[in-house]
Order: structure tokens, then sequence, then C-alpha cells
């Protein structure tokens, strides 16, 4: 792919794009970790020095897709939701609801990556108005998780906040864990002992979050 100099604004918006569109795609290639400016500019079919015209650094166009993302996973939420059954108990409903924030967050395994980068990797080597951007987007998707958590299980009030937050924060730091190298693999599969270190994400991540939901539940 290579691009003509931009002359409008629209035009500038299909760069943009494009950019936003060849980093979620390397994403389904390889972690965070190995995202790269340069490659990005190779695949794009851009100079690296135009690539900056649009973000100012490879970290700014990464929180943007975590942005993105995060919408994306939003947007599908409300229709998962609609499984749990307002006839239960509100220890059942969390369970319910445990289990499709874990599976969903458990399939977006870009996303996940992508939480886990955010704090010591992904908010450094960006301005303060890339960083205020991205929280405000942020703090907006926080509001809708909690409007959606809160319609499934109204009893957690206001720890319906919390249990957001602890949730998307598991979702990164357990993805890491959960992710071994190859070398690590090669160890559990060669002294199936060590194998009892091993987790599977979505099983983890539902412990985790019904484990969050059923603490935050007003006590009788």
């Amino acid at each position: 792919m290579t691009f003509q100099r931009a002359r409008s604004e629209e035009q500038r918006e299909i760069r943009r794009q494009a950019i936003l569109d060849t980093a979620a795609a390397m994403l389904d290639e390889m972690p965070v970790a190995d995202v790269s400016l340069n490659e990005l500019s190779r695949r794009v079919g851009l100079a690296k020095s135009n690539v900056l015209r649009y973000f100012e650094s490879r970290e700014a166009v990464l929180l943007e897709l975590l942005d993105d993302f995060m919408r994306s996973w939003l947007a599908s939420l409300a229709g998962e939701l609609a499984a749990v059954d307002p006839g239960e108990s509100a220890e059942r409903r969390s369970e319910q609801l445990a289990e499709i924030l874990s599976r969903t967050l458990a399939s977006r395994v870009a996303l996940c990556d992508l939480i886990s980068a955010q704090g010591g990797v992904l908010e450094q080597n960006v301005s303060v108005d890339v960083v205020r951007r991205h929280k405000r987007a942020l703090l907006a998707d926080l509001a809708t998780m909690v409007e959606l958590v809160s319609g499934a299980v109204p009893e957690l009030g206001q720890g319906a906040q919390l249990v957001c937050l602890q949730a998307t924060i598991m979702a990164g730091a357990l993805s890491t864990y959960c992710s071994p190298t190859p070398e690590v693999l090669a160890v559990y599969e060669a002294e199936p002992d060590l194998a009892a270190l091993q987790f599977d994400l979505r099983e983890s991540l539902r412990v985790a979050i019904v484990t969050a939901i059923l603490g935050a539940l007003p006590r009788p």
C-alpha cells in the first residue's frame, strides 16, 4: 500500500484509519511488545516520519487502539448480558455476569494484551494531550461498563464501579500470566508436576471476577 500526499481532512482521516487498521492486524499476529514503528510504517506504506504526522509515537497508536477495542467489546457486551436471568438470586446473577465477562474478555486477546501494557508501557512516550484524551475515553467506557454491570446485578450499587475496574485490570494481569512462552510450555510438558502452575485465562478470570462481585455485594 502506497499513499499519495494527503491534501484534505478526509484524506488525512483515511491515512490515520489505515495506520490504526494496520496496527490492529499486527496485534493479531504478535504481542504488543513486538509491534514496532518501523514495521508498522513498512506495512502501511508510509515513511516513519509520515506516520508520526498522524500519531506522535507507537504508544499513541496503541493507546487509541485500546480505546477502540474497549468500545467494541462494550458494544458486544450489551447483547451478551441479556442472558443474565433477572429472576435468579443476586448470587446466581453474579455468577452469570462473571461467566460472560470472563468469556468475552478472554476471547479478545489483543484487548487484554493492551490493557496489560497500558500503565507500564503505553502511557510512556506520549504527551499530556494524548494521555488526557485516552483517560477521558476510558472514563466514558467505564461509565458504560458500570451501567451494563449494574443492570445485571443492581444490588452492587456503588460497588459496581470497583468491580468493573477490577475486572479489566485482572484481564490484563492474568492474560500475561496465562500466556507462557514456548520455553515455559516445554518445561510444563516435560515435567507434568510443574503444570499445576499453568492457568487457563478464561477460568482464572471467571473465578477472580465472581470473587470481586460477591465481595462487593452488600451483606444481609
